[in-house]
């Protein structure tokens, strides 16, 4: 079983965005190379839904498989520079590698998720919203109008739902998977645990991500560049922080 520290203070999460910046800064923003991919996936997203919408669910299903897998390169920087190495981001493009089973399935996990939450957002505008499918610019005008509200409820209660979920099983699951040989059930129970223990700093650490990943979609997709590795060497640092060494096996020996 692996060690998890608890009763973090709910500053932390603050501390690992300093830390996550002055990582990403020290690595001579190598880090912003995976920025670009996030970004360049969040035009796709846009610019599909744009002009065929109904390919958007595959393509953003896309982003989640690929995105751990993304997230990796990130991580392995700053686990280089844990391990005194010097950075390479030929090195981390590779890192995946170490476990790539555990980090596929892991991927697959989210995909399902992000899957599933499309098909019940479809059926829900479909009970709840009085238009069709129109531009995305006029589909976010009218799920957030007052005509909407039940609809915009509804979504939002069972959309934090999935978002708790999928954010429980994914605090510390793709460093670890990434920093030791342990299978994706390990890292998931393992990031519940994180959780669990310290759910003040997570629950901050979470809007924190929030606000900068979820504000560069919203206002200006480039800045992806930026926040997206800041959050990923943040994220590393949030992992150091909660999870401890292997806690010794105290099953007796049947030898």
């Amino acid at each position: 079983m692996i060690a998890v520290h608890a009763n973090l203070p709910i500053s932390s999460a603050f501390r690992w965005l300093r830390q996550g910046w002055n990582e990403f800064m020290c690595s001579g923003m190598r880090a912003a190379y995976y920025g670009a991919f996030f970004a360049l996936m969040g035009y796709a997203i846009g610019y599909i839904y744009g002009s065929f919408w109904q390919a958007t669910m595959g393509v953003t299903a896309g982003f989640f498989l690929m995105g751990p897998f993304i997230c990796c390169g990130v991580y392995d920087l700053s686990r280089q520079r844990d391990r005194g190495e010097s950075q390479s981001l030929v090195k981390s493009w590779f890192s995946w590698t170490r476990n790539w089973k555990s980090i596929a399935f892991f991927a697959a996990m989210l995909t399902f998720f992000m899957v599933i939450w499309a098909r019940v957002s479809v059926v829900l505008f479909a009970l709840f919203a009085s238009h069709d499918y129109p531009s995305l610019q006029s589909m976010l005008g009218q799920i957030i109008s007052a005509q909407n509200l039940e609809f915009l409820l509804v979504w939002a209660g069972v959309g934090l739902v999935f978002a708790g979920i999928v954010f429980a099983i994914s605090v510390v699951s793709m460093p670890l998977l990434l920093d030791r040989d342990a299978d994706t059930m390990m890292a998931v129970f393992t990031s519940v645990r994180a959780l669990w223990a310290n759910p003040g700093a997570c629950l901050v650490w979470g809007l924190c991500i929030v606000v900068l990943v979820g504000g560069s979609l919203l206002v200006f997709m480039p800045l992806l560049i930026i926040t997206a590795p800041w959050v990923g060497h943040a994220t590393w640092a949030a992992y150091r922080a909660m999870v401890g060494d292997d806690e010794p096996d105290e099953t007796p020996s049947l030898a």
